[in-house]
């Protein structure tokens, strides 16, 4: 096998295109924008909760886990190898019924196949014309162990299935999320636990560990060219009735709770006086906050109505004008 004849790409470093802070994120904190990564965790551990909470946000634009803001709205892929398509539909519709939405207007997609094994030129060029057909921004493909036949410890299998999905992302422009199986042997770093070539924990650009804690989970994040937040403790809820299960992270308040004296309101009364909306930065500079909590809190204002999201920033809504003043 030879190698292309033509002459290779070469630029000057200060031509090489910066990627805008606002084109940085899928979903901010959690899945940079067109990143492939891993959702590892042991059994049981709400894996692909979260990889199916990852993909209605995308569809939907609605916060990750009720907190995390979605900067890339758009179609979403996915493939849940171990769950029957009624269980899947079930789970969608639980994250639907939580977050107010109406699954027949839903932009997710199922891949309904009985078998996908991506280790097979025939299924990798199914794979492709699907991608080519609905052009998502992510796909998630749950669990690795179901979709080859490859040995999961010989670097060269694992390298090339990776290879594949990497060129999937770049031919395609969508974030990869790969839920794999990690053992519950404790490592320095969460990716070391994840079963197989060490391969796989080098490929994420961004990655997320769940790890159980008694009753609750906490999920580690990390990111390739980003500085990730701590980690988070999540629980699995549903009402009394089992109705709406559903990721949530421990202590959140409820919505629509009192906003009070709080960092909300104070981003509120902001937002009220000017007479164009804010940005980010604005915000940070006027309030003197944390980057990441002031984004949590305009994704949680976002949720209960009280913001508008516009192009060059943020303004309050006219719910959000009938709130009472700081005092």
């Amino acid at each position: 096998m030879t190698g292309s004849t033509e002459p290779l790409e070469i630029l000057r470093a200060a031509d090489i295109h910066i990627t805008p802070e606002g084109a940085r994120w899928l979903v901010r904190d959690v899945w940079a924008r067109a990143a492939v990564g891993i959702v590892g965790g042991a059994p049981k551990c709400c894996k692909s909760w979260l990889g199916l909470d990852l993909a209605v946000s995308v569809a939907t634009g609605t916060p990750c886990l009720d907190r995390f803001e979605v900067e890339h709205k758009g179609p979403a892929l996915v493939y849940l190898a171990e769950d029957a398509l009624p269980t899947v539909r079930a789970r969608i519709e639980a994250l639907c019924h939580h977050r107010g939405l109406d699954i027949a207007a839903l932009d997710l997609h199922v891949i309904a196949a009985p078998v996908l094994r991506l280790d097979l030129d025939g299924d990798q060029q199914r794979l492709r014309r699907a991608l080519s057909e609905l052009r998502p921004h992510i796909l998630v493909l749950d669990p690795l162990v179901r979709l080859h036949r490859l040995d999961e410890n010989s670097a060269s299998d694992i390298s090339r299935l990776l290879g594949f999905l990497r060129e999937l992302q770049r031919a395609f422009d969508l974030a990869v999320v790969l839920v794999h199986h990690a053992s519950k042997k404790h490592r320095a770093q969460p990716g070391q636990t994840l079963r197989g070539s060490s391969d796989l924990h080098a490929f994420g650009d961004s990655n997320a560990y769940l790890a159980r804690d008694r009753d609750r989970l906490v999920l580690t994040l990390e990111h390739r060219s980003a500085r990730p937040p701590e980690p988070i403790t999540l629980q699995l809820v549903s009402r009394d009735d089992g109705s709406e299960t559903h990721l949530a992270v421990a202590g959140s308040p409820a919505r629509g709770a009192d906003l009070g004296a709080s960092l909300a309101a104070h981003v509120v009364e902001a937002l009220r006086a000017s007479a164009t909306p804010l940005n980010r930065a604005a915000l940070r500079a006027q309030l003197r906050v944390n980057n990441q909590r002031l984004g949590q809190v305009l994704v949680d204002l976002e949720a209960r109505h009280a913001i508008e999201r516009m192009p060059d920033g943020w303004r309050c809504s006219p719910a959000g004008r009938q709130l009472p003043l700081i005092t």
